[in-house]
């Protein structure tokens, strides 16, 4: 494993495991925690973006562009993971079991958008 790959992984993972904690100590009302999830949430968006910047200083790529395509397929991947983490909270917490799968299956389904807009389809 490269040493780039292995500092993403490492950085990847510290930064989700504190947006997914944040996400729950906001959304789960029985914890109390709504402004210190928010802040942990946040802390784990800084660090996913700092891993991609430091991977891509690592890997000699250049700064990612921001064009129309780019922002669209952010808009799609954060609509589809805020879909996908509403259907389980509704399912999980509020015990809103057909709306929770509903709203996680329009999640699924905009994330799946995500491999034919990054890819494209090929024969």
């Amino acid at each position: 494993m490269k040493k780039s790959n292995f500092i993403a992984m490492i950085l990847g993972t510290i930064g989700t495991v504190f947006f997914a904690l944040g996400m729950c100590m906001a959304l789960i009302e029985d914890w109390g925690m709504f402004r210190q999830g928010i802040v942990c949430g946040v802390i784990g968006m800084v660090v996913l973006l700092a891993a991609l910047v430091i991977w891509r200083r690592m890997e000699g790529k250049q700064p990612v562009h921001l064009d129309g395509k780019t922002l669209g397929t952010i808009l799609v991947a954060v609509v589809g993971a805020l879909l996908l983490g509403v259907g389980m909270c509704l399912s999980m917490v509020f015990e809103l079991m057909v709306p929770g799968i509903v709203v996680g299956l329009m999640g699924i389904v905009a994330l799946l958008m995500l491999i034919p807009l990054t890819r494209g389809l090929k024969d």
